[in-house]
C-alpha cells in the first residue's frame, strides 16, 4: 500500500520500532509529537485533521495511532469509528483535555488502547506509544501464528480432525477408540499424523495451538 502523505517527510529505515500516525487540529501538538516520536526513533507522520487521514491509506506496518478527542469537523471518537468499522489494525491512543475525559473513557469502552491529557509529559505519552506498539506487535505475531495453524489444519484429513477434537478435550486413546469405533493402533497412527502435520510435539501443545486459534467444537471445521 501507498505511504501516506505527511507535514514532513522522514527517512524509512527498517530499523525503526514502529510508525505514529498522528491526527490533531493543533499544528504545535502535530510538531511537538512528531519531534517526541522522531527521538526515539520511531517514524511519524501527521495530519491537521481525520478526514485528511481517512483520505490516506496506511502501511502494514507495526505502530500505533495518537489522535485528539476533540476537533473540528470529526471528531476523535467518530473517528475511532470509522476505523473499527474499516478494521484499522493499530492501536489508538487518545489525547484529551481534563474536560474531556468522560470523552475518554468512552473512546477506551469502544476500544482505545488508551488516553492521555494535556499538558502531557513527553516521556508519559512516549512511555504510551511504546506500549501502544508493543501491544500490535503482539497482535500482529499472533495473527501470524493462527494463519500458521490455519493452513496446517487445512492439511488434516475429516478422520484427523475427529481425533483432533478428541484430543484436545482431553481425550484417552483407549476412549478415542471407542468412540470412533476403530483399533488403539489406528488412534496412535492418527494422533502421530496430526502432532507432526500440526508441527507439535505433545497433545499439550497441540491443545495450545487450537486454543490461540480459538478453534473448538465445529470451528475447526
Amino acid at each position: 500500500m501507498n505511504r501516506p502523505s505527511s507535514e514532513t517527510e522522514s527517512t524509512r529505515g527498517a530499523s525503526l520500532p514502529g510508525t505514529v500516525y498522528v491526527v490533531d487540529d493543533d499544528a504545535q501538538v502535530r510538531r511537538s509529537i512528531e519531534q517526541l516520536g522522531r527521538s526515539v526513533g520511531l517514524e511519524v507522520s501527521v495530519f491537521a485533521s481525520a478526514d485528511e487521514f481517512l483520505k490516506n491509506n496506511w502501511d502494514d506496518v507495526t505502530g500505533c495511532l495518537v489522535t485528539d478527542v476533540r476537533m473540528p469537523g470529526m471528531n476523535g471518537l467518530e473517528l475511532q469509528r470509522r476505523l473499527a468499522d474499516s478494521a484499522f489494525p493499530l492501536p489508538i491512543v487518545v489525547i484529551t483535555g481534563f474536560a474531556e475525559v468522560p470523552m475518554a473513557v468512552q473512546a477506551l469502552k469502544a476500544g482505545a488502547f488508551d488516553f492521555i491529557q494535556k499538558p502531557f509529559r513527553p516521556q508519559a505519552l512516549v512511555e504510551v506509544i511504546q506500549r501502544a506498539i508493543e501491544l500490535d506487535k503482539t497482535r500482529r505475531m499472533q495473527r501470524k501464528q493462527v494463519s500458521e495453524i490455519r493452513e496446517r489444519l487445512k492439511t488434516l484429513s475429516p478422520r484427523e480432525r475427529e481425533v483432533l477434537m478428541l484430543l484436545v478435550e482431553g481425550s484417552t486413546t483407549k476412549r478415542i477408540a471407542s468412540r470412533l469405533s476403530i483399533s488403539l493402533t489406528t488412534v496412535d497412527f492418527h494422533r502421530n499424523n496430526i502432532l507432526r502435520k500440526m508441527e507439535v510435539d505433545n497433545p499439550v501443545e497441540l491443545t495450545r495451538a487450537v486454543d490461540l486459534c480459538e478453534l473448538t467444537g465445529n470451528k475447526t471445521r
